[in-house]
């Protein structure tokens, strides 16, 4: 009787040590798979959280991150932006043949040895506008087309607001020949830095001098500039 007693008492004995034994097998496996399982979420969020960042994500407060790319990037390319376009709309657009008012008048002066025709441009687009450079003049005879020189002075460039103007001298030389010499029928205008042009009634004396190309010539002035070229 004792016998059975004592071997029933060593079977429990070795039952609870083998239960024993699980139980701590099993909390070593736990442990040992949590470093793992915590290290591959740590990747997993970094990537996913730059990749939340450069994307303009959102936080667990559903809060936009602080100082992501994204944000500064766009907000940069904004006020870069702006600045340009305020330098666009800072510039005056060349003025236009269609947007110019032109006309002609006689400026001759008594007593001078040249006439004078003095052309003025005036804007009526209905904004601001520029011109830089020489104006085109040709004067229409009986025999042909007779572009104006230059002068050689400095042209300007000036920007004119909505219903200034500018004036510019054509001078040619006055006809006292006594002969009937070559009779101008029109005078014909291209503004600055344009194609179109204006035919004018000629203002100025009737005919000019019949010359063999050594004489005075027709002249056209910078802009700002009346009589005798200037």
């Amino acid at each position: 009787m004792r016998v059975h007693k004592l071997t029933i008492a060593a079977m429990a004995l070795a039952a609870g040590l083998s239960l024993t034994a699980c139980q701590n097998d099993d909390d070593g496996t736990d442990r040992g798979a949590a470093p793992p399982a915590a290290s591959a979420a740590s990747s997993t969020g970094g990537s996913g959280s730059t990749g939340s960042d450069q994307q303009g994500g959102t936080d667990a407060d559903g809060k936009s991150p602080a100082g992501t790319g994204g944000g500064d990037g766009t907000t940069a390319t904004g006020s870069s932006g702006g600045s340009g376009g305020s330098v666009e709309n800072g510039k005056a657009a060349k003025c236009r043949t269609d947007e110019l008012e032109i006309t002609a008048i006689d400026a001759t002066v008594g007593g001078d040895d040249r006439g004078t025709v003095a052309v003025d441009l005036k804007n009526g687009g209905g904004r601001d506008c520029s011109l830089a450079g020489h104006a085109g003049v040709d004067l229409k005879t009986d025999s042909g087309t007779l572009s104006a020189e230059r002068t050689g002075e400095p042209a300007p460039s000036v920007v004119l607001k909505d219903g200034e103007r500018i004036t510019f001298g054509i001078t040619y030389p006055i006809n006292d020949s006594g002969g009937s010499g070559v009779r101008i029928t029109g005078l014909v205008v291209t503004p600055p830095d344009e194609t179109k042009s204006v035919t004018l009634d000629w203002p100025g004396g009737a005919t000019l001098p019949v010359t063999d190309g050594s004489g005075t010539p027709v002249q056209v002035g910078p802009l700002g500039s009346a009589g005798q070229g200037g």
